[in-house]
This record gives structure tokens, sequence and C-alpha cells, in this order.
């Protein structure tokens, strides 16, 4: 399985779930500081879904709707710093072929998924 890693995501996430097998794109790595509208399309090139901290996208998606395969967005400030990347990676790896094409926000207790024929 295989994702993109928006540069806002905690690197300790994107370390997990590599360990856990899974393919990551990481903007942090090939991109730096690119504009959310050119993370969007490499998501959308490669065919994968975007992991992001930036409720920007969500912007992106709804109002713009610019074209996506699916959107993470973690808002887990009510977690530790601790225990984010074992809840995030966990959540992700558990539900990741349900998040294609999709925009879901994950708050560290409960992951809300929505389909995008719904918007």
């Amino acid at each position: 399985m295989k994702l993109v890693a928006d540069e806002s995501v905690d690197f300790r996430i994107v370390e997990r779930l590599r360990d856990a097998g899974l393919e990551v794109f990481a903007i942090a790595e090939q991109e730096p500081s690119i504009a959310d509208e050119d993370v969007l399309k490499i998501a959308v090139n490669f065919g994968l879904p975007l992991l992001t901290e930036d409720k920007d996208f969500g912007e992106l998606v709804f109002r713009l709707r610019l074209p996506h395969r699916g959107v993470i967005l973690l808002r887990m400030a009510a977690i530790s710093y601790e225990k984010r990347p074992i809840k995030a990676s966990s959540i992700i790896i558990e539900h990741l072929s349900e998040l294609v094409d999709s925009f879901s926000v994950f708050d560290g207790f409960h992951l809300r998924i929505r389909p995008s024929k719904e918007f």
C-alpha cells in the first residue's frame, strides 16, 4: 500500500508507516515548501491518498473542488505527543483501503470517512 504525506505530517508517523511496510512519498523529502495545490496534484498524479495535518486541504477539496484520490486529515491535539504516531499509523493501516477517494478526519479517537461521492 502507498500514500503521499504532506510536509505538515509529524515525520514520526511517516517512519512508523514505513516500518509497517507502507510506501510513503514524503513531500518533506522530495518537494519541500511547495504549494498545497501542488501537493494535491502530486497525490492525484500518483493515484494515492494524501495524509496531512493541514486543514487547508479541506478547502481545496470541498470549496474549490480540486481533484483528489483521498485526503486523510489528522487533528490529534487532544492526544499526547508521544502517542500520536502509534494511533495515527494504526488507524491508517487498518482503514487505508477505505480512505481512498474519501475525505477522512482522525482526531485520535474517532475516524470519520466521507466518500467523495457524497460531496
